[in-house]
């Protein structure tokens, strides 16, 4: 692999921008070489001897194959110029302080020198870019060890506050002679309260080595392994209560700041909090570490291959200042990295390092072929079990059946809930697949624990699995042949559709560590999120799974339908009475708009915590739905529908569409900007072909339209039955949601590029009280 593409698949994608432009320079070192070629200069032993364009390529490659070798044992005299100095690189004084780095390209006056003069310019631009980002990025690092710092030794405090209730902050060296010095000795004694020296001197960790002398061991116990006072605990409130509806409710009325209360629970939740804030402080001090590297190593490489085109020897003089300057010489983040694995280990992993890395660095997921071959085989399985169908269909002639209504009023609504999932699986495989082509990190997006999230193979592998399973049960019910004495079916094959769904729920609340437990733990929570949703803060994985109910709608009515046709209905005669009941029809509406109603809660939410307009506006656009659903369900259920209602149904219904669509195409997805670089898109964009933009947005407005049919009149099709087309129409609205998942999510990745953000938040559970006297 070429490096430009190496260094492109190892970059942190939110910090893409804040990367060395390598291909940027690249292509002014192509020019360069575009006009020595030009001016018949030599350039390398594969350019003297080339008369065809096919030869000078066949050469080039064997050239570059042993350039190494070359470059090593080259003659001096072969280096053009080689005794002179071809460039100067000092730094820009700015206040004393040392700025930003300038060369000076020395062969300026050469045929040509314009080029090589802008190379150094753009050179130099990239390397400042760089050195002050990554400044930047060390800065807020030491900044947040040291709030860290400052949580640790409330939570030493903390600590021994619960072991020993009575003790008293002058008894501190005592304890830690008894023992607690285990539990919270990493911690520098000579961190004050209110002040001291800030950086990570307060979280030092002191290896501890044999020592023969005792008195000089608890001299160093005492100097350097005391733990904190606990008066740091008369300054500090907690925040440790887990985020649940009758906590929100309780934040209403009082502060959600408690004060301590010196409890086992509370220590081990705040000792959960503070893992946490480790883990992911610990993975941005390693991409910090790799984004130093991997700029290193580009300046490196682009500065060899400056000296490859031009024959020159400035990738030496070059490189030294890069050596010399912050970007090669600070080592903060390699000693805060060993303090944070010593920390670590000592505190949260019982002195056992192995234990305490493997958690501080996940393994990368492998790909396992047995996954490959399961979903390969399930996915053989049902294509042939769908031919059987067919088969079975035209063989018996059931299309023309007198049983054929019956089934499909009674029987197929069971089995199309199985067939919105898988549907739903399938687009979510393909998202996924996408997203990892085209480099949008949604792991970090959704906030899923590193190396947990399902890729593609094991969507594909779950949804095939279930189609089997329904397809099976399919193939079992096309026997629409009764008893004719008594009108009934047999009871075991009117229960399959029951006992599937039973299996997938069991499947999917299994508290046992199989079938990615962590995934559908994941799922759960989000879903528990989204029907309290106005009392849990909202976050994008629960408001995008509320979304994705908005396209289950007639799902959630084939769940009704379970409960009417297995509760109130006679299956052994498979007939049902539920479109009868008002109950039934007024049910039918609710389950409908309960996930509109969610996103609507959800954006009342995030308008009174964010104080931002257009999630009201968004809250608004939702509620126009609801009257949509409601009214156009209402005119669906009349026995003798009136212009009055559908009217209204077509009205509504249009306002709904139309607002919706604004909304997916500027808003969600960022497109139609008109003063944007590529033609009504945006600015950036992850698909290389602008086309596939275009087309989405043409197929989004075309698949709104599709859920109007019924207000419209399309309520039959000839070669359709009406419930068969409903769930066309059902299937329609997901895959247009699997589309507008994709785009969605490029959106908010790029959004995070736009303002660097490659880490998540982690809540900490100590508030220091003088901190927030000092900044008001």
């Amino acid at each position: 692999m070429k490096f430009g593409k190496e260094f492109a698949a190892q970059m942190v994608q939110e910090w893409q921008e804040a990367y060395m432009h390598y291909s940027k320079l690249k292509s002014i070192l192509k020019d360069i070489l575009r006009f020595k070629q030009k001016n018949k200069e030599p350039l390398t032993m594969a350019t003297t001897t080339t008369t065809t364009k096919g030869a000078l390529n066949r050469r080039a490659s064997l050239y570059r194959a042993f350039s190494g070798l070359t470059n090593r044992y080259k003659p001096v005299s072969a280096m053009k110029n080689n005794e002179d100095e071809v460039i100067l690189v000092s730094a820009v004084q700015e206040g004393g302080v040392e700025g930003d780095y300038q060369t000076m390209f020395l062969m300026s006056g050469e045929e040509g020198g314009e080029f090589e003069l802008l190379f150094f310019r753009r050179l130099d631009d990239e390397f400042n870019k760089v050195l002050r980002f990554y400044k930047k990025k060390v800065e807020e690092v030491m900044l947040e060890a040291d709030e860290l710092s400052k949580q640790m030794n409330a939570l030493t405090a903390l600590r021994i506050k619960v072991d020993n209730p009575v003790v008293k902050g002058t008894d501190m060296v005592n304890l830690a002679d008894k023992g607690f010095s285990s539990n919270s000795s990493s911690l520098s004694h000579s961190h004050p309260i209110n002040g001291g020296k800030q950086g990570w001197t307060h979280m030092d960790v002191i290896q501890e080595t044999e020592m023969s002398n005792e008195e000089e061991m608890k001299e160093i116990d005492d100097r350097h392994f005391r733990p904190a006072p606990l008066d740091v605990l008369d300054h500090v409130k907690i925040n440790v209560e887990l985020e649940t509806p009758i906590a929100t409710l309780r934040s209403v009325i009082k502060s959600s700041k408690s004060d301590l209360s010196f409890s086992k629970q509370e220590l081990r939740t705040a000792e959960e909090k503070i893992t946490q804030a480790f883990v992911e402080f610990y993975r941005k001090l390693r991409l910090l570490k790799s984004y130093c590297f991997l700029n290193q190593l580009a300046f490196s490489k682009i500065m060899k291959k400056y000296d490859k085109i031009t024959l020159r020897n400035a990738s030496k003089t070059y490189l030294q200042m890069v050596d010399k300057s912050y970007l090669g010489s600070s080592d903060e983040v390699t000693k805060l990295m060993g303090r944070v694995e010593d920390t670590y280990v000592k505190h949260f992993a019982n002195g056992n390092r192995r234990k305490g890395l493997k958690t501080l660095r996940p393994q990368a997921k492998k790909e396992r072929h047995r996954i490959t071959f399961l979903y390969g085989f399930f996915s053989g399985c049902s294509i042939a079990l769908i031919v059987a169908i067919i088969v079975s269909i035209h063989a018996r002639n059931l299309l023309k059946s007198q049983g054929r209504d019956q089934y499909m009023v009674n029987i197929f609504p069971l089995y199309s809930l199985f067939g919105y999932i898988v549907l739903h699986m399938l687009m979510y495989a393909g998202n996924v697949f996408f997203w990892k082509r085209y480099r949008v990190n949604f792991s970090f997006i959704f906030g899923f624990k590193q190396g947990t999230e399902l890729g593609y193979r094991e969507v594909l592998l779950l949804s095939s699995g279930l189609s089997l399973l329904a397809l099976a049960g399919v193939i079992s019910h096309l026997d629409m042949e009764m008893d004719p004495r008594t009108k009934s079916f047999r009871t075991l094959t009117e229960l399959i559709p029951l006992f599937l769904l039973i299996v997938v729920l069991s499947v999917t609340f299994c508290p046992f560590n199989i079938i990615y437990r962590s995934s559908r733990f994941f799922l759960i929570r989000c879903v528990f999120h989204c029907v309290c949703a106005p009392l849990y803060k909202v976050t994008l994985p629960d408001f995008f799974l509320a979304d994705q109910l908005t396209s289950q709608v007639q799902a959630f009515r084939s769940l009704e339908f379970y409960i009417c046709y297995y509760g109130w209905g006679n299956f052994k005669e498979r007939s049902n009475t539920c479109e009868e009941s008002e109950v039934y029809k007024v049910l039918y509406i609710v389950v409908a708009i309960i996930p509109y109603w969610i996103r609507f809660v959800q954006c009342l939410r995030r308008l009174v915590e964010e104080k931002d307009t257009a999630h009201g506006l968004n809250g608004l656009k939702y509620f126009s739905t609801i009257a949509a659903v409601t009214i156009r369900t209402i005119y669906s259920h009349q026995k003798q529908k009136t212009k009055t209602w559908l009217v209204l149904a077509a009205a509504t219904s249009g306002i709904a569409t139309m607002t919706s669509t604004y909304w997916d195409i500027v808003i969600d997805w960022g497109l139609l900007n008109r003063n944007s670089t590529n033609p009504w898109l945006r600015d950036k964009l992850v698909v290389p072909h602008k086309g596939v933009y275009y087309a989405a947005m043409v197929l989004n407005c075309v698949l709104r339209l599709a859920w109007m049919q019924q207000v419209l009149g399309i309520q039959t099709v000839p070669f359709l039955h009406k419930t068969a087309l409903v769930a066309v129409v059902a299937s329609l609205e997901i895959i247009r949601r699997g589309i507008w998942n994709f785009f969605r999510l490029e959106n908010e990745h790029l959004n995070n590029v736009g303002k660097y953000r490659a880490f998540k938040s982690v809540p900490l559970p100590f508030y220091y009280e003088y901190s927030a006297d000092k900044s008001t």
